[in-house]
């Protein structure tokens, strides 16, 4: 069984941590992906955090950028 099966966001624990690591609310991070035409409320933050929300491709590239996500720590929670 691959570690994300049964899950609709497998990057949200990823996003958790960063979201922590970087000191960010979940308010400030709303707000900072609103700079790349990302909306999403903390209300959708906190669902991809347990995931329970899928996360689209726009929105993946921008909580990357925002939270300055490694991409050995995104493909190495995606394989």
């Amino acid at each position: 069984m691959k570690k994300y099966e049964n899950k609709s966001n497998v990057i949200g624990r990823l996003v958790n941590e960063y979201r922590k690591k970087n000191n960010l609310s979940k308010t400030e991070l709303s707000k900072m992906l609103q700079l790349h035409a990302v909306y999403l409320d903390i209300t959708e933050i906190n669902r991809i955090e347990e995931g329970k929300m899928i996360v689209k491709d726009f929105e993946l590239i921008a909580l990357c950028k925002v939270l300055e996500i490694n991409y050995d720590d995104l493909k190495n929670t995606i394989e």
